[in-house]
């Protein structure tokens, strides 16, 4: 059981985590018709978009009410009914994610109750779903702003009244999941002859774009009509912790079950995962997966010695840290040192003897004497100074190309994460 620490610096020198409007932006961009409206200053916009441009290499849309000092003296609410009319008049969004910032959150406006009077004001807008979150800047991460926001999309998202389906399940994946990684998941589930619901869909963010006209809202991911359905599912899987919440949400409205899987990375959790898979379905494991076992089996036992008794120190989310940790800790590898950036139930269950809250400065002085650094971009100096090889996860990873089709879910994304990492090993 892993003692969780906080850093005592008075302020945060290399920073770690990002913001949660970032965090529940991604979360948008997996619904298609999406919209994305910052309710804050250019400068809030142009800060949350360049990590996610950077790291999906990919446009991003993202309106913005544009506060100006006047505005923000004066009050900002007129700035949100005139952005949300034009966007409606411009775009045609399917549904509009609001996210406030830390300049309007320390304002204090009310947006749900702006939110209804211009739904009063413009009974046109009634069908229009408005997904709000709370997301400011000077608390909470990425996590936490990706999490608020799934929880929004399914208590705020009106139902249809059609009857249960039976073989359809909700998905809700957490931001440790990369766009490949949720396209893996859900083709294990079809394989077991279950509809999947993904809530955010950003498997489709591996999808050409070369073929459709930029229109200035989402091109893909789960669809409205998808989301209506969702109280009539059988079943949720949570892939994450920080998914409880949401989970939680699905089981109140429409008393559905759930069951939380804190990672889907090795060979322990992907047996785990299949087997909700067939209890759920009443299908058996396909033979396809059970040959991808065999194959598993096979691959660690050729690549435990250079795991073995190897250092690693780890700078990630909760959601990710949780499911590298206890990866790397089934393959022999002893955790040299783990720097997360927010507390989470989760760390405390870590079997190691102690995580730090804190930012990269703390991981470059704890990481020292480490056969392998794991973490986003931004440690790359920090490598570099220590010359220890890094492994790149998290949020923003801007220096390679195709991290988003990258998969370490299942037994097959299990053993490409195996040959990555110790291929490191085997050239350090």
């Amino acid at each position: 059981m892993a003692i969780v620490s906080i850093t005592s610096t008075s302020v945060t020198v290399n920073p770690l985590k990002q913001s949660q409007a970032i965090g529940a932006i991604l979360a948008f961009l997996g619904l298609i018709g999406m919209l994305p409206l910052l309710h804050g200053s250019p400068g809030c916009s142009a800060f949350t978009k360049s990590p996610l441009v950077q790291h999906l290499h990919t446009a991003i849309p993202l309106s913005s009410t544009a506060m100006t000092e006047v505005s923000t003296i004066l009050g900002g609410e007129e700035k949100v009914e005139e952005a949300i009319l034009q966007m409606v008049q411009r775009y045609q969004p399917e549904i509009v994610g609001l996210c406030t910032t830390g300049l309007t959150e320390t304002r204090g406006d009310d947006l749900r109750r702006l939110t209804k009077d211009i739904r009063q004001r413009y009974p046109e807008l009634n069908d229009l779903p408005i997904v709000l979150v709370s997301t400011p800047d000077f608390k909470g991460t990425l996590q936490d702003g990706f999490a608020a926001a799934v929880e929004s999309i399914v208590k705020e998202i009106p139902q249809n009244s059609d009857g249960c389906c039976l073989q359809q399940v909700v998905v809700l994946a957490s931001s440790a999941f990369t766009p490949a990684d949720v396209e893996q998941v859900q083709e294990i589930i079809a394989a077991f002859g279950l509809q999947a619901i993904a809530i955010p869909d950003l498997s489709g963010l591996l999808d050409s774009q070369w073929d459709r006209d930029y229109n200035g809202i989402t091109a893909s991911g789960t669809t409205l009509a998808q989301l209506q359905q969702i109280g009539h599912s059988v079943f949720t899987l949570a892939l994450g912790a920080s998914m409880r919440g949401a989970a939680k949400i699905l089981e109140q409205r429409f008393d559905i079950p759930y069951e939380i899987f804190n990672e889907l990375t090795g060979l322990d959790a992907t047996d785990r995962f299949l087997q909700a898979l067939a209890d759920i379905s009443g299908n058996t494991v396909p033979e396809k997966y059970r040959r991808q076992r065999r194959q598993l089996q096979d691959l660690m036992l050729h690549t435990h010695t250079y795991f073995g008794g190897k250092r690693v120190s780890v700078a990630l989310e909760p959601d990710l840290l949780l499911s590298m940790v206890t990866f790397l800790q089934s393959m022999g590898v002893h955790i040299h040192a783990a720097v997360t950036t927010t507390r989470s139930p989760v760390l405390e269950k870590l079997a190691i003897p102690c995580v730090t809250i804190g930012d990269l400065e703390d991981f470059e002085q704890m990481a020292v004497g480490s056969d392998l650094l794991i973490a986003n971009s931004c440690a790359v100096a920090i490598a570099q100074r220590l010359n220890i090889p890094l492994y790149r996860q998290g949020i923003p990873i801007f220096d390679r190309l195709g991290h988003a089709f990258s998969t370490k879910v299942g037994y097959q994304g299990t053993m490409q994460l195996l040959l990555d990492i110790g291929n490191l090993f085997l050239t350090c």
